[in-house]
């Protein structure tokens, strides 16, 4: 909502001083966490990584307190500005509620943590030329002090009592173990280096061979003093309790609920989940129950897919089609973002994902499937709606929109801003909007969808149940790990190693898995709100357009700027 004071942006804006404070600080974090560099395509710090120990943390947090008070200072010149402002302070402010809660003094878990940052920053470095691969071996030999530095930030959190579940340091052991044992990671890159205009120098090679083994020590290092040191300090008790669990729900949505009222809608949520399953697998094999509808599908022949290349041509075609329909109809696509890339991802994780272009689109936006080893068959059914939710309508057209929208937004706005609440809220508000379209009516893959739906709103009952240890359902004691993992069993329809996997992150990543379904909440109530305020003038297209032209936001600033203050 416009203020009169401001002036209305232009589409070829000026930059402001608040767009100067904003890019200055991704300068700054660029600085500080190269990694996150990588990860937006500046690869000029893709040689090396952060500061990872106490004294790095401090220094992040001095220039995290130095943006805060020249943004307070700062005067908005239109309603770009008023967003940045309001969202960026926001974060700031956050993060420096967290530091001095102390919480990265325990950033350990099996998905998202410094443990993982530190392996997965190769993933997306340049690899076709000399060049690239001289630039990796200098990472790769920068391992090891990024992994010191980790080993010091968590020995003091061990001195002042400020540690991690157990659970996450035995499962983290066995990561760390893993990329420092025969053929790991960082030996398999080395190993497959070849850049595209020929053989690399003996002299390169050797230094990649040597570093790999470097970044190799280093991880076997971790892992001894998770074995010795920190697991028998660790927390015998998985839940983090109310006010660490505030920030970390702050954190993954960029608003503040009411937590226990979110649990109790969880509940009904999950509950009508079921119901539409039930009604759905009545459609596909009458008087079956939602278990044998799907395991009828399964032996459908005319909905698999055999092997990786079949599965990577399946995912490109429905992705391409939902471009070119999408985009003709319901939304307005830029050609920058017309273009994304479906790949088989190099590692064997079980994950799907999407990786955001990069500025320039120099690098486009791409959607990974991580198939796990030995698995070669694929149902259509279940994933149809992960194309909507990875690809168009969902997560590139979500990102993609934003970095094609540099005439309006600074880097920060375009590539660093946001939650997940934003970002996989409107993923799961974008297969629901399929639904409405007409994308997913044949039944078995509506059951897709809702069995995709359903594990995220059991997601937010358990998670919410565990880190406040509310009573159980069954109400006999409070939730604990094994009655998450049995409630997970009852409520997805996926192979075990996968659900343990899957609560173990819970434990370990508190609020983060809630921000799916409670962001995909707050969406469909700002279309409602919107819709209620606009009446007969409503257009879904345009709500989607003001929505999307914002970036990536917290959801109390997509709120307030939508609809106004409260």
């Amino acid at each position: 909502m416009s203020s009169p004071s401001l002036r209305p942006p232009t589409d070829n804006r000026p930059q402001t001083d608040v767009d100067r404070i904003a890019e200055r600080w991704v300068d700054t974090l660029v600085e500080l966490e190269p990694v996150l560099g990588t990860y937006i395509g500046r690869t000029e710090v893709n040689d090396r990584f952060g500061d990872l120990s106490p004294a790095g943390h401090e220094q992040k947090i001095a220039a995290t307190r130095a943006v805060l008070a020249e943004l307070t200072r700062a005067v908005p010149a239109d309603d770009v500005d008023v967003v940045t402002k309001t969202d960026l302070s926001s974060e700031l402010e956050l993060s420096l509620q967290s530091a001095e809660a102390g919480l990265e003094r325990r950033d350990l878990n099996v998905i998202d943590s410094p443990s993982q940052h530190i392996r997965e920053a190769f993933d997306l470095m340049p690899t076709a030329s000399t060049d690239d691969w001289e630039t990796i071996a200098k990472r790769l030999q920068a391992v090891e002090d990024a992994v010191d530095g980790y080993i010091l930030t968590l020995r003091k959190g061990l001195r002042e009592g400020v540690v991690p579940a157990r659970r996450q340091v035995a499962e983290v052991l066995l990561q760390s173990r893993g990329n420092s044992g025969p053929d790991n990671f960082f030996a398999t890159l080395a190993a497959r280096a070849a850049p595209a205009e020929g053989e690399l120098p003996a002299s390169l090679r050797a230094d990649l061979e040597r570093n790999a083994g470097t970044a190799s020590e280093a991880y076997s290092k971790l892992a001894q003093f998770l074995e010795n040191e920190l697991a028998p300090a660790a927390g015998e008790q998985d839940a983090v309790g109310r006010d660490a669990y505030a920030l970390h729900s702050r954190r993954f949505l960029g608003a503040t609920i009411d937590l226990d009222e979110t649990y109790e809608w969880g509940i009904e949520e999950l509950g009508r989940m079921v119901r539409e399953q039930e009604a759905i697998a009545e459609e596909i094999l009458p008087g079956a129950s939602v278990h044998e509808a799907i395991a009828f599908l399964d032996q459908d022949e005319s909905r698999k897919l055999h092997g990786t290349d079949a599965l990577q041509a399946w995912m490109q075609a429905t992705s391409d089609r939902a471009v070119a329909e999408l985009g003709a109809t319901h939304f307005d696509i830029p050609e920058e973002i017309r273009t994304l890339e479906c790949l088989i991802a190099p590692t064997h994780e079980g994950g799907i994902y999407y990786t955001g272009p990069t500025d320039d689109f120099s690098r486009p936006g791409r959607m990974w499937w991580s198939v796990p080893e030995g698995v070669t068959e694929f149902d259509t059914w279940r994933e149809l709606t992960t194309v909507y939710h990875e690809g168009v309508p969902g997560h590139h057209l979500q990102i993609g929109q934003a970095v094609h929208n540099r005439a309006k937004l600074n880097t920060w706005r375009r590539q660093l801003a946001g939650t997940s609440g934003h970002a996989e809220g409107w993923a799961l508000y974008a297969e629901r909007l399929m639904e409405e379209l007409g994308y997913l009516d044949d039944p078995a893959d509506r059951l897709g969808m809702l069995d995709g739906q359903r594990m995220r709103a059991a997601r937010v009952v358990l998670d919410i149940g565990v880190h406040l240890q509310k009573p159980r359902l069954t109400g006999d004691g409070a939730w604990d790990a094994d009655y998450a993992l049995e409630f997970m069993r009852q409520n997805v329809n996926m192979d075990d190693a996968f659900i343990r996997f899957e609560v173990n992150r819970y434990l370990g990543w508190p609020g983060q898995a809630p921000s799916y379904k409670v962001g995909q909440r707050i969406w469909e109530e700002l279309r409602d709100a919107f819709r209620a305020r606009e009446g007969s003038a409503f257009s879904a297209k345009e709500f989607h357009r003001r929505a999307l032209d914002l970036g990536g936001v917290g959801l109390d600033t997509l709120r307030s700027t939508l609809l106004g203050p409260a």
